[in-house]
């Protein structure tokens, strides 16, 4: 180049070297070469410090799961701790947690030699190796507590018979061989011991916020409970925040687990009571005993929510959930999910939720607004279908008359259905067109619905005009009776609670059917069935489905109505009062432009793989 030409006046001389110091100079750049790559091999398998999240997969602890997850890889590490190994482990992913057309790793050993492979299940429940090893195994060791396995497994494999790694729900599965095997094929999984766990896999890559000098700590705790001998069990106590308690701000909360109970308690939740209340009775039992006081169903305003396998939950800087102080009740609900399938007894547990909460208030008081469907028996969902939908409407005419100018942030969401709910999905619709989902769980269970999701590291903004649209799909194929609308637990629900800033009165915006239209449904299939059923208006809504006889005529005339009809809009201040405005009759959002479906990221593959499980010596493996 011309600027080097003339930035030397004199050439440097070339140190000559000889044949052996040439040589040394070679085998140490090969040397520091293999280093290298050694440490960057070893970068790609964490350390068991690496594992932020952890959860027990059978309820008496023998198997713990811990993972991480590389979004810049987009692949999951998973640490299993075998604290009793027998003959060898299944685990997996499936759709609900079934162990028929499931993706799994499995260890085995036919007393002699132990093998670790990818397979799936097809259809039947027989193990096939997979043609494509996707779990990758990256080491084995013993350590006193039991045998580690560390494997990796990316997102989506482009592999049709593996399971897609997605944001929601994820059904685990596991499955314990007690006897040597000859073979992955000879595994019989109807004869062995076996289990699920629900988690949320993936979690938001977030930054923690600094926390202020004046926090201080409260624990809403179960006062020593016996956990019942049965399987589920909801329990319910009530708390009370302190005489004159001023507002304050709840900035964080985590969970406070009874040592022992880790495998035990699913989730829990503390909602805050309605302030028109000036008391609530004091309870603590089984939310469904016929002893619970009426009232409570009044405490429903979520200020935590965690479910196991979830971290602490910390509010964006900017904002914080109002608790405390005039307009606000001192009655606090816990309600906690105890799942005990092997029916221990006399087990005691004070677990709960510890709030990390500030005097110093932040810019924004957050709020929590209900999206979704009315809770009312307009809504059914006829017996025997795999995949029916419902869907509710946050309008534009309400987000136009009710958000402020700059609009709102979402930025967490608690999708919530009851016993039929199999998928949720919320999205935002600007000018007839889907611009983002909110929030969506395709596995989603309603045994594992007490976490509260962390969106985005960036919030989704909601401006005036703005639609939110919430689709439950729901399954009620073991069921002979129609499912209708409501609060009961065999009745149904639709709704996505999401956490915003800054609060605005807009607390629930939902929809359902407009009643007139469905009317009229009952007029047309009574006439077309020949019923002679009474349309009286002492004849309520449930007990005229209940008499329709369910045939693929008005199935399908009901699905029709829904997707059609105009609707009733429920665009509620807190004070349950609508705003202004003619809410009746309203046409449903018009969608001329639908999301496209994630195109599946394939990683690259390093070229022909053998179907071959990797042998493992379990009996040579070292101790660390």
């Amino acid at each position: 180049l011309p600027s080097m030409q003339t930035s030397s006046t004199k050439p440097c001389p070339c140190p000559s070297f000889k044949l052996r110091e040439v040589a040394s100079m070679y085998f140490t750049m090969i040397a520091v070469f293999l280093v290298i790559l050694v440490v960057a091999l070893q970068g790609s398998a964490p350390h068991g410090s690496d594992f932020p999240y952890k959860v027990p997969l059978d309820p008496q602890g023998m198997l713990e799961l811990s993972w991480n997850i590389s979004y810049p890889e987009q692949a999951v590490h998973f640490q299993l701790l075998i604290r009793d190994l027998k003959f060898g482990l299944l685990f997996g992913m499936s759709d609900r947690g079934e162990f028929e057309n499931a993706d799994l790793a499995v260890l085995w050993s036919d007393g002699h030699n132990s093998y670790f492979g990818d397979a799936w299940s097809d259809g039947k429940g027989q193990l096939h190796i997979d043609s494509q090893q996707d779990y990758q195994l990256l080491r084995a060791w013993r350590a006193p507590e039991g045998l580690y396995l560390l494997f990796r497994r990316a997102f989506s494999t482009c592999d049709p018979k593996d399971y897609v790694i997605e944001d929601g729900t994820v059904h685990l599965i596991y499955g314990i061989l007690e006897r040597p095997v000859h073979s992955l094929q000879a595994i019989n999984i109807s004869a062995i011991h076996r289990g699920l766990q629900r988690v949320q896999l993936l979690k938001p890559n977030i930054t923690i916020p600094e926390l202020p000098s004046d926090m201080k700590t409260m624990e809403i705790t179960a006062p020593d409970v016996v956990i019942p001998s049965q399987e589920t069990t909801y329990w319910c106590y009530m708390a009370e925040l302190p005489v004159g308690f001023p507002k304050h701000h709840i900035i964080m909360y985590e969970p406070v687990i009874t040592a022992g109970n880790e495998a035990l308690v699913h989730h829990m939740e503390v909602f805050q009571c309605a302030a028109e209340f000036d008391s609530f009775p004091h309870y603590n039992g089984p939310c469904d005993s016929k002893m619970k006081p009426e009232r409570l169903n009044y405490c429903r305003h979520v200020l935590a929510a965690w479910a196991m396998g979830a971290q602490p939950f910390y509010y964006p800087e900017e904002a914080g959930l109002a608790f405390g102080g005039p307009g606000s009740s001192r009655y606090l609900r816990l309600e906690i999910h105890y799942h005990n399938p092997l029916v221990f007894k006399g087990r005691h547990d004070s677990s709960g939720i510890r709030l990390y909460y500030t005097a110093t208030l932040r810019r924004y008081d957050a709020g929590i607004m209900e999206l979704g469907l009315v809770y009312t028996p307009v809504m059914a969902v006829p017996p025997g279908e795999d995949a029916f939908i419902l869907t509710g409407y946050c309008t534009d005419k309400c987000t136009q008359l009710a958000l402020p100018a700059a609009g709102i942030h979402i930025f967490a969401s608690q999708l919530h259905t009851h016993l039929a709910g199999r998928k949720v999905v919320t999205v935002l619709s600007r000018d007839g067109r889907e611009r983002q989902v909110v929030n969506a769980d395709s596995h989603y269970s309603p045994h594992f619905q007490g976490k509260l999701c962390t969106l985005t590291p960036i919030c989704v903004q909601t401006l005036q005009g703005d639609e939110l649209i919430t689709t439950c799909t729901y399954n009620t194929e073991d069921r002979s009776r129609v499912t209708v609308g409501g609060f009961g637990i065999l009745e149904e629900m639709c709704v996505n609670y999401v956490h915003y800033y800054p609060q605005t009165q807009l607390e629930l915006c939902k929809s359902a059917v407009d009643p007139g239209y469905l009317h009229r449904y009952f007029n047309l299939v009574n006439r077309f069935n020949d019923e002679e059923v009474c349309m009286c208006p002492q004849v309520s809504v449930p007990q005229q489905f209940f008499s329709i006889p369910w045939n693929t005529f008005n199935r399908d005339v009901l699905k029709s109505l829904y997707g059609f009809a105009p609707i009733s809009m429920h665009c509620n201040k807190s004070s349950a009062i609508r705003f202004p405005g003619k809410w009746e009759k309203q046409p449903l959002p018009t969608i001329t432009e639908r999301l496209r479906e994630p195109i599946p990221h394939c990683p690259p593959t390093p070229g022909p793989q053998p179907a071959t499980p990797v042998p493992l010596n379990l009996a040579e493996l070292r101790r660390d």
